[in-house]
């Protein structure tokens, strides 16, 4: 006799491991998956901001780091802390966002198993794990990984809260704005969560106004979810007391604000942030099948292990609510901002699959082996290079350069560009060993090489490093394409290769390397200049 879904869910629910038990295996999987990385030097925005604050905390104390734009404060707080017991190593930092990054899988796998069932939690929490983007920001630290990390520790909780009201209810309101405030203090940008759901319980609130008791829930929901909105402004009037500036210094916010808000630039953005949801590193391939699917019939026996309506339209306001507000807000367009909806992505895709065909699985295999080439195959368009592995190519040939400008010429007075000013003025960053005389140059293009050479500031030695990734096969169709809208941006201020700087300055290309279109060189003038103190590299945004 074939047994009901209910029952089958509920012998799933007395059968399942308690969470706590499950987080080393967890950890063991990311931090073995990541072994290869776990030594890289910190990378771009790494060494740019959050390193740099964390260590100011961890030397002074200094909530605010002292470039005066902070972020909120608790990934400085998490990570001195952790150095305290690791040491302050590179490898001790990713092993710690390993962990941190496991706690968040193991928020997705409690989502999933709550709602679907155990097998359909470890389809999700292991597509979760090696979709490209969240692979890499798996070691990565960025205060990104952090807010996902507790914003879905509070999905978890909210889309599979129980019905009714009382003191239980009252405990996981409390636990919920506990969570979406410590998500808040990581990255301000994590406010949009708390803030689409109170809107939707404001709604509900206002729907249900005639019956007490659902007016009670709703307006408790309501009050929890406002609630990280007051910490997030007392860190923002913090901040304004001890720098003068309220959300960052001017170039700081009007990068990432005010220089936005325009209609061309917003237009642009919902493009732009619709191919990051719903395209970019193959992502696509589950959500096709899915669409798929659904031209299928449903299958009777899987009908109580749907999602919930309600949990279902939660994450469709969810998923707009950051297409929108990434598209408006943040100066970058990085695929990390959306961390936390990608998971849930991966949760409708996986109960569409399992409601309408038995074959599931190889469905979730197809979409694994999507992901897996997306971490090393490049599409023929730009990305940035945290959105898979192409971050080690960088980080890897800017090791490899510095390597050689540490043995053979130590004193050398070098010009060249972000990230690697800092890379070589910094030690604690984990190039070098001990800091290069430094010359910083905004980029490549003919006109920052020209007035280079006209400065008075001296340099004996130029390291050429990428600057903006192109993949080679669309560096080639743009080269060979100067009219299109693309090539005529791209011919507008090319950035000139290492050979053309080499000619520019009457210098010879002592070394060079290439992975996957990411490049550095050393160029070496032939009568070395005089040399001068360092120029301070630019303070990160």
């Amino acid at each position: 006799m074939t047994r009901s879904p209910s029952r089958n869910l509920l012998r799933d629910a007395r059968a399942q491991t308690p969470l706590w038990q499950l987080y080393p295996v967890f950890f063991v999987f990311v931090y073995l998956s990541h072994l290869t990385l776990l030594r890289l030097p910190y990378y771009w925005d790494e060494g740019g901001y959050y390193i740099p604050a964390a260590l100011d905390f961890y030397h002074t104390g200094a909530l605010v780091p002292h470039f005066t734009n902070a972020h909120p404060p608790l990934p400085s707080i998490l990570l001195a802390g952790w150095w305290r017991l690791s040491g302050f190593v590179p490898s001790g930092t990713r092993t710690f966002i390993c962990m941190v990054a496991a706690a968040a899988l193991l928020a997705v796998f409690a989502l999933a198993r709550k709602l679907l069932g155990t097998p359909a939690a470890v389809a999700t929490t292991l597509l979760t794990a090696i979709y490209p983007i969240w692979f890499a920001q798996s070691t990565l630290a960025h205060a990104d990984i952090f807010a996902a990390t507790f914003t879905l520790w509070a999905f978890a909780l909210y889309l599979t809260r129980p019905p009714g009201s009382g003191a239980s209810s009252t405990q996981l309101q409390i636990a919920v704005a506990l969570l979406f405030t410590l998500a808040v203090l990581s990255k301000e940008t994590a406010i949009v969560q708390p803030a689409a759901l109170a809107a939707l319980e404001l709604v509900l609130l206002v729907c249900a106004w005639k019956t007490p008791p659902l007016r009670r829930a709703h307006a408790g929901w309501l009050a929890a979810l406002s609630f990280p909105l007051l910490p997030l402004a007392a860190w923002f009037a913090y901040h304004h007391h001890v720098t003068g500036f309220t959300f960052g210094n001017p170039a700081y916010l009007r990068y990432n604000a005010t220089a936005n808000f325009t209609v061309a630039h917003i237009f642009h953005a919902l493009q732009s942030r619709a191919m990051h949801l719903f395209w970019q590193r193959n992502i696509w391939v589950p959500l096709m099948l899915a669409l798929a699917c659904l031209a299928m019939p449903a299958r009777p026996q899987e009908q109580a292990q749907q999602i919930p309506r309600s949990a279902l339209r939660t994450i469709a306001l969810l998923v707009a609510a950051n297409w929108v507000f990434f598209s408006v807000m943040g100066g970058a367009p990085l695929t990390r901002y959306l961390l936390p909806v990608y998971p849930l992505l991966l949760l409708v895709s996986v109960a569409i699959w399992r409601s309408r065909t038995r074959l599931w699985p190889l469905l979730a295999a197809l979409t694994a082996a999507g992901f897996i080439s997306a971490l090393w195959i490049n599409p023929p368009y730009s990305f940035a290079p945290e959105d898979n592995l192409t971050y080690r190519d960088m980080i890897v040939v800017h090791q490899e350069a510095i390597d050689y400008l540490a043995r053979n010429y130590p004193d050398a007075t070098v010009l060249t560009a972000w990230p690697v000013t800092t890379d070589l003025f910094c030690p604690e960053l984990g190039y070098t060993r001990r800091s290069f005389k430094v010359v910083a140059l905004d980029d490549f293009t003919a006109e920052d090489i020209r007035q280079a050479a006209e400065q008075p500031v001296a340099f004996d030695t130029v390291l050429v490093v990428t600057t903006h990734y192109i993949p080679p096969a669309l560096r080639g169709y743009l080269t060979e394409h100067p009219n299109s809208s693309r090539g005529v941006e791209f011919a507008r201020a090319p950035v000139l290769t290492p050979a053309e700087i080499a000619a520019e300055l009457g210098g010879t290309i002592v070394w060079q390397d290439e992975r996957n279109g990411e490049w550095a060189a050393i160029v070496r003038l032939a009568r070395a200049r005089t040399t001068a103190p360092a120029a301070i590299p630019r303070s990160p945004l």
